[in-house]
């Protein structure tokens, strides 16, 4: 790569330092789920101040693209049989997003098997062909390695918990996002289980780019499970009358 085109990247990297990205994606099953809503909560985030914000699909990215005029980075969660990769896990899932407008790709980068046998430097090399940036989902800091070697351009934390069937922690890796601030060359973005400002403040005071918040912004179901779980508890604890 070329020092012009890593200072074009950087330039597109720095729109979201110091600033929050959005998250706007919900899983199926939700009734929020599709691009009409998906596009309108992308606009509520712009107009309440996000950065960025960060969708799913080549469909979503097309209609938030017509709303937003803030930085956008694209996803294509597609499931494999053969493979537990499933954040834009083939070289077609990353056309697909740069076809539907998509500028920054972001894409499971750890180092496990990708559907086909594909490569995460061959996925990384053809967004960059595109003149595209791409950003990589990490779970550990075993992953790194991988990440770097395929000339990815930023690295968050996105995939921690995730990768493997150790109960997930309802807190945000701090520890990770630490020791990727400390070892990685490229910017390093938090995310993942970041519920409150004052962890997405924390996050910044360790070193993160930029942190990107999903559910506790755009998620209604998961906002209100956790108020009803919490309630829940509390009638465990100390049981009324």
């Amino acid at each position: 790569m070329t020092q012009a085109e890593r200072a074009r990247i950087l330039r597109q990297l720095d729109q979201f330092r110091g600033g929050l990205v959005v998250s706007c994606h919900v899983r199926p099953g939700n009734p929020l789920r599709g691009a009409s809503p998906m596009a309108m909560m992308a606009r509520a985030a712009e107009l309440g101040g996000a950065r960025g914000v960060r969708i799913d699909g080549p469909v979503d990215v097309a209609a938030v693209l017509a709303v937003t005029s803030i930085p956008l980075i694209a996803t294509h969660q597609v499931e494999h049989a053969r493979s537990r990769v499933t954040i834009t896990p083939t070289l077609q899932s990353a056309r697909d997003l740069l076809d539907a407008g998509a500028k920054i790709v972001a894409l499971d980068a750890t180092n496990r098997r990708r559907p086909n046998h594909e490569k995460l430097g061959d996925i990384v090399a053809a967004v960059h062909a595109a003149g595209g940036v791409a950003i990589g989902d990490l779970a550990s800091i075993d992953d790194l390695p991988h990440a770097l070697a395929a000339d990815i351009d930023a690295v968050g934390t996105t995939l921690s918990g995730h990768t493997g069937d150790e109960p997930v922690s309802d807190e945000p890796d701090f520890a990770l996002l630490a020791r990727l601030v400390r070892d990685s060359p490229v910017p390093v973005y938090a995310e993942g289980r970041y519920w409150t400002p004052e962890q997405v403040t924390r996050a910044f005071d360790l070193g993160a780019s930029f942190v990107v918040v999903g559910a506790a912004i755009t998620n209604p179901m998961a906002i209100t499970s956790r108020f009803v779980n919490s309630v829940a508890a509390r009638q465990r604890e100390d049981p009324i009358p």
